[in-house]
């Protein structure tokens, strides 16, 4: 079995927001539409390196990726900003969308769309999933209300919090990581994989990018 290469931490996370970063970089020292040029270009390079290092191809990235170079490619070419603002509105909502399906149906989807290394019972992946989704869903309905009723520049303060934002939602969830963890299951000795069980609607989910 071929052992599946796992990035650096901090390689991964360069390869996550180095583009984003770079965007923010270019609108402030440019403007918004040379950004969205130079982010294009970021997202395709950082999608190109995840898999020449890892040969996967990250589910999330990739769609963020193919987000980013339709919007971003409307906006260099139309000369349009409206198209790069509505694109986190479109990116949230996708991911919201296909965690929500996912639980609505039974489908632990949340270890797909992340490339997660967790391993959590079929609860932990079901409470986990239902958090995820509403956060990018007010994530979206926030890109919304930012970018019809404040400056561009306001927009840009709260896209570039959402980084922060989803850092610290991230973190709040390590308590039902803690509580609803699980050992990884061997293969005839092969390496360790992540347990992706049938989820049964039991308990309601109480109260986590």
């Amino acid at each position: 079995m071929t052992e599946k290469k796992e990035l650096d931490p901090l390689l991964k996370l360069a390869i996550d927001v180095g583009p984003l970063v770079l965007f923010f970089i270019v609108w402030w020292w440019v403007d918004l539409y040379v950004a969205s040029g130079a982010f294009v270009a970021a997202a395709i390079v950082a999608l190109i390196t995840s898999y020449a290092l890892t040969r996967r191809w990250p589910i999330m990235l990739v769609v963020s990726t193919v987000v980013v170079v339709v919007f971003g490619g409307l906006t260099v070419a139309l000369h349009d900003k409206t198209f790069i603002m509505v694109k986190p509105t479109i990116v949230y909502t996708l991911f919201g969308a296909v965690l929500l399906g996912g639980y609505l149906f039974d489908t632990p989807m949340l270890a797909i769309v992340f490339d997660s290394a967790f391993h959590l019972t079929a609860e932990g992946w079901r409470k986990l999933t239902l958090r995820w989704a509403c956060f990018f869903f007010t994530l979206a309905a926030l890109n919304e209300v930012f970018r019809n009723t404040q400056s561009e520049a306001v927009w840009g303060a709260f896209k570039a919090s959402c980084i922060l934002l989803t850092f610290i939602f991230a973190a709040a969830q390590y308590p039902l990581l803690m509580r609803y963890a699980t050992q990884p299951t061997a293969d005839h000795g092969d390496e360790p994989k992540p347990e992706t069980p049938a989820i049964a609607k039991t308990d309601p989910v109480g109260d986590r990018d």
